[in-house]
């Protein structure tokens, strides 16, 4: 999450101990654009932004707090909207679709591969950005991806479902001679990462391949569905948090609120 607005202050020129109000504003005006109508994405940011300058403020890093001008994000909202994700029924057809084909080229085995780490692994979309081929565990009896430490989230190994296998497996095949610590999906014709809007594009695509249409369609609802998944097989909040890579319940638990509604007939 924070690695966006990093990233939005490289493309502006500055950095954290420089960005005025203009800069969270044109950054918050991306966000909107991304982001389905709704959304706690927007308040979330500002929260964090907020606090950090406010820290910031007392370290001597910075004399002033360019995001309390900004009344956007004062209120969280009342009714926070439901989590989207893939029910039993749509999680089994992406299952079903990440499957590799026997006339698959290199664009179509790779966001086959995209997709199934997203829904085998409930990763955000910067850690499979970051991922490297030596993460990826698919020999073995144990295969797994590592998920290396990354700001305030411990490093963590995420099982691998055997949905998941064949295609990561052929997409890691086709990586070899770059294995090791090379990126797992790197740029298309050029070196570095790939970006969120090609991430996006792809976990679209495959939505509308299953029929499945949300207001939101970004790996989010893979994440959302990877985790739902786990609480269905009778995991605790606090392991699936873990797998998550996250301190706070907060997400887990709106989520198996959604399984309670359901088997209590709402």
């Amino acid at each position: 999450m924070f690695d966006r607005f990093l990233r939005h202050l490289a493309t502006k020129g500055v950095t954290l101990a420089t960005f005025g109000t203009a800069d969270v504003e044109a950054f918050f005006a991306d966000v909107d654009m991304r982001c389905a109508p709704g959304t706690t994405t927007r308040l979330r940011y500002g929260r964090l932004l907020e606090r950090l300058c406010r820290q910031f403020i007392e370290d001597g890093i910075r004399v002033e707090n360019p995001v309390t001008a900004i009344a956007a994000f004062e209120r969280w909202p009342e009714d926070e909207p439901v989590p989207l994700y893939l029910r039993p029924d749509a999680d089994a057809r992406l299952q079903a679709w990440v499957q590799p084909a026997a006339d698959d080229d290199a664009r179509a085995l790779r966001n086959r591969a995209i997709v199934a780490l997203f829904l085998a692994t409930g990763i955000q979309a910067t850690e499979l950005r970051q991922a490297r081929c030596d993460h990826l565990g698919v020999a073995g009896i144990r295969p797994l991806l590592e998920v290396p430490k990354r700001g305030p989230r411990d490093s963590r190994r995420i099982p691998l479902p055997p949905f998941s296998i064949a295609t990561l497996s052929r997409w890691k095949q086709t990586r070899e001679p770059d294995a090791g610590d090379a990126l797992l999906f790197p740029a298309p014709g050029r070196d570095g990462m790939v970006n969120d809007v090609l991430l996006g594009n792809v976990v679209r695509e495959a939505f509308e391949a299953i029929g499945f249409r949300a207001p939101d369609m970004s790996p989010r609802v893979l994440r959302n569905t990877y985790a739902r998944r786990q609480l269905l097989d009778g995991r605790g909040n606090v392991d699936v948090s873990r797998l998550l890579g996250l301190t706070s319940q907060r997400t887990v638990v709106r989520l198996r609120a959604t399984i309670e509604c359901i088997q209590n007939g709402g």
